[in-house]
């Protein structure tokens, strides 16, 4: 990207709406709009909205409502001006082959926001927040691409740093008496500070499941074994005909998804193929995907048919679960589905208290408020927080970088490593924590992070 250039782009979403918003940004952005527009454009006060003819030689192109934004008190940090238009696709696109008529160019993926970053209105981290808050679909995602959007998440960062540099100034000390032969580092501060370093970076490593959970919906898996009503149970939570239903065993052969928000925390329900032995090609294959949804999934709702079901069948088909997948971190809710006509829950299925089991008619929209209260209560650490979390894949990889470097800290001060090289690893962490708030910042990372953004943010 060339940040000399005057950009510009639609910002509102693409098609036919009332209003549409253009944007355009860099050195001659003034000089461009000047071009537009009868009135004196240098006379236009700072952030006041003006209501303006545009037009191309004669012809009137548009009624729209321009603003001027001075730089460096801009979004971009650049002279920038946004203008209003009607939200015919035919307007905004002819503005905007006036604009690159009069020496605009169109503006990359995330670029308004790179500059941004470049410009140092904001740090890597809030610049990322601002496409998590974009793409926020509950209120828990939202509050948590706000806190990082003000700055919370950085201060974790700098406070972070600040002890990193205070451990390497003490190992910097020694090396300054190195050739007198002297100790000068306070050992004991030492192991203080590389403690709590680790301990932050653990926690923080720790939190990231928690943290992509908000931010992408916590992953719900439906299993049970054939026409027990999976696919029933996720049409009625979602109040959608999501999934095909039909009698016959293997009608799903592949995972569906969809997300709901119950309580203001997003879910993302995954119904699965049947759970039984098939020779049937394509069903193993979904079978086994199933399996690869329950690795993935926090919470397992496993369905069977109350009227049909023993209790050992279950506790074997569990077993027989936890056999094929780590299930030590993961909750599970027995739904018992079918109660249509019964006068009485089954009561060998009471017996499993373990796994909490809820009875229900899928079909009948009978008792399915039990399972969401369930949900939501196991989902209680997902709610509304001001703990700093990692919700980032990209923060997640450096800090298991930092953490390694720590070991290799540790395992140096315990087996005297020379101070020197020992200071190698401390120098590794902190290049690896300036990764992630872009105090470096190659253009392959700001390729990876602004790429994914939409052309007009």
């Amino acid at each position: 990207m060339n940040v000399k250039d005057t950009i510009c782009s639609i910002s509102t979403p693409q098609g036919i709406g009332a209003i549409a918003l253009i944007r355009l940004s860099g050195p001659q952005a003034f000089a461009i709009a000047q071009s537009l527009f009868a009135f004196d454009f240098a006379q236009l006060k700072p952030s006041v909205a003006k209501f303006a003819e545009l037009k191309e030689q004669d012809q009137l192109i548009d009624q729209v409502v321009v603003v001027k934004y001075v730089s460096p008190h801009s979004y971009t940090g650049e002279d920038m001006v946004e203008i209003s238009c009607h939200g015919s696709t035919y307007i905004q696109q002819k503005i905007l082959e006036l604009l690159i008529e009069h020496g605009c160019r169109m503006a990359n993926p995330g670029e308004y926001t790179m500059r941004a970053f470049m410009n140092g209105k904001m740090d890597l981290p809030q610049a990322e927040a601002v496409g998590d808050l974009i793409d926020s679909q509950s209120e828990a995602s939202h509050h948590l691409a706000v806190n990082q959007l003000k700055g919370v998440f950085s201060a974790k960062m700098k406070a972070l740093r600040a002890q990193f540099v205070e451990f390497a100034s003490l190992l910097e000390l020694e090396l300054d008496f190195s050739g007198e032969d002297v100790e000068f580092a306070n050992r004991d501060r030492l192991s203080q500070l590389l403690s709590e370093l680790k301990t932050e970076v653990n926690n923080l490593i720790d939190s990231f499941k928690a943290g992509n959970a908000i931010k992408s919906g916590v992953p719900v898996v439906i299993i049970g074994k054939p026409n027990v009503g999976k696919s029933t149970l996720l049409n009625t939570l979602l109040h959608d005909e999501r999934a095909i239903v039909s009698n016959i065993p293997g009608t799903t052969r592949d995972t569906i998804e969809d997300v709901l928000n119950i309580g203001g925390v997003t879910f993302r329900f995954i119904d699965t193929a049947g759970l039984r032995n098939s020779d049937d090609e394509i069903e193993q294959f979904g079978i086994e995907r199933t399996y690869q949804a329950v690795a993935k999934a926090d919470i397992i709702l496993y369905m069977v048919d109350a009227t049909t079901t023993s209790v050992e069948e279950i506790q074997e088909e569990i077993n027989f679960l936890k056999e094929e997948v780590d299930m030590s971190a993961k909750k599970l809710i027995l739904v018992a589905n079918k109660i249509d006509g019964l006068t009485e829950m089954p009561r060998h299925l009471k017996q499993l208290k373990e796994y909490e089991p809820v009875f229900v008619s899928a079909k009948r929209n009978v008792n399915i408020e039990s399972i969401t209260d369930q949900l939501l209560a196991m989902a209680a650490h997902h709610r509304l927080s001001d703990q700093t979390l990692l919700t980032n894949v990209r923060h997640y990889d450096n800090f298991l970088k930092i953490r390694e470097s720590i070991t290799k800290i540790e395992q140096g001060l315990s087996e005297g490593i020379p101070t020197d090289l020992v200071a190698i690893d401390v120098r590794e962490a902190l290049h690896y924590l300036g990764v992630v708030t872009g105090e470096i910042a190659t253009d392959e990372i700001l390729n990876t992070v602004f790429g994914h953004f939409c052309i007009g943010k």
